[in-house]
């Protein structure tokens, strides 16, 4: 098979894999243990919460690890809300994020919270002037993705979180499709909070980490909960987080020269498709390098995924996360295109282990499926 699904979840790489094992079988002691088995797990793990913070310039006293990205959202979303809930109810997000930050918001509208959500431009980044007039005194946060899973294009969080600086709003930022792979910085950028996921970093599932700045108010909604001072319950998987160190330190080592390759594989990949034949969502350079959101006229995107599964080949008919497979892509409506044209997306996304080869055989089948078409880059 050919996988180009990688931004729908990664294999374990072969040093996370020998990582978990060792671990699993070395540093078995429940962290929260007085014993030496206890506190071997416990230095373990505030050694993976230091490396893990490095990667994003953080400090490792806000750090804390949960069972994946929609966890790190849902649970930071909740937290900070209800930790600045006396300043006011006031928050705001954007149309491109991931299923999980709108049930997290959802739960709060139906207790009292005033949601927003900002326009988006034509090209897939939100509006910096739309966001800006949404702010107000009683805003108390602000969640945007740092790249969307479904279109790649990478957002203005740099802009945003100056914008916000003095204006008393936490800024949550989703960065599960980006971790290790383009920089960020959580101190220069000013970012509050943010959210990341092992399974995308060729770690383990139902493994991740949530970023809270030390400075940041925050409220636990697990009441009596003394593991990582209350933000998750539960004995801390200390195996699966070091597989997930492993993982993240490999490919964040390895990103300039996976960044390099991946820039070269997707502007190939896209001129080796017939012209006209496909468009492009999103803007064509501000977007992930290893990620490719098409569509063809006519087609819906699932029925080109089922074709290219036939054929041997993974790929995605939008996030692997979504609310509902019968619903157009509320991002997509949100830049402008009808409904139609957002039922026809479909996602590659390569890996570490992605070859030209790969991508060859595959725009070959694209092509086919279509027939021979011109190119138009939207």
């Amino acid at each position: 098979m050919i996988y180009l699904d990688h931004c729908a979840t990664t294999p374990m790489s072969e040093n996370a894999l020998e990582t978990y094992l060792q671990t699993s079988q070395s540093f078995y002691g429940n962290e929260q243990s007085l014993h030496d088995g206890g506190d071997a797990a416990a230095q373990l793990l505030e050694h993976c919460k230091y490396e893990i913070a490095g990667v994003i310039n953080g400090d490792a006293s806000g750090l804390y690890f949960t069972n994946g990205g929609s966890d790190s959202n849902i649970t930071a979303l909740l937290s900070l809300a209800y930790g600045n809930m006396a300043r006011g109810k006031h928050i705001i997000t954007s149309p491109l994020e991931h299923p999980s930050v709108y049930q997290a918001l959802e739960r709060l509208k139906s207790e009292g919270f005033e949601v927003e959500e900002t326009d988006v431009k034509p090209n897939g980044q939100v509006s910096l002037a739309s966001l800006q007039s949404l702010v107000r005194e009683d805003t108390i946060l602000v969640s945007i993705c740092h790249a969307s899973s479904e279109t790649g294009v990478i957002q203005p969080i740099e802009q945003i979180g100056k914008m916000l600086q003095d204006r008393g709003a936490v800024f949550h930022c989703d960065a599960v499709q980006t971790f290790t792979k383009i920089p960020i910085d959580v101190k220069k950028y000013r970012i509050s909070a943010l959210s990341t996921s092992a399974h995308k970093v060729y770690g383990p599932k139902n493994t991740g980490a949530c970023y809270i700045d030390p400075s940041a108010v925050w409220k636990s909604i697990y009441p009596g909960v003394v593991h990582q001072q209350g933000f998750k319950p539960g004995t801390v998987d200390v195996p699966g987080i070091a597989a997930f160190t492993t993982a993240a330190l490999e490919l964040y080592k390895k990103r300039e020269q996976i960044t390099t390759s991946w820039r070269g594989l997707q502007h190939w990949f896209l001129e080796q498709l017939n012209e006209e034949a496909f468009s492009l969502f999103g803007d064509k350079d501000k977007r992930l390098p290893h990620h490719v959101a098409l569509r063809t006229q006519g087609w819906e995107g699932q029925w080109i995924m089922l074709e290219c599964n036939r054929k041997g080949i993974a790929l995605s008919s939008g996030s692997a996360c979504k609310t509902s497979s019968s619903a157009p892509s509320k991002s997509l409506l949100a830049m402008g295109h009808s409904a139609e044209e957002a039922h026809g997306l479909f996602r590659i996304s390569f890996g570490v282990n992605t070859t030209m080869e790969d991508l060859s055989v595959t725009a070959e089948v694209l092509n086919q499926l279509v027939g021979n078409k011109k190119t138009v880059w939207m």
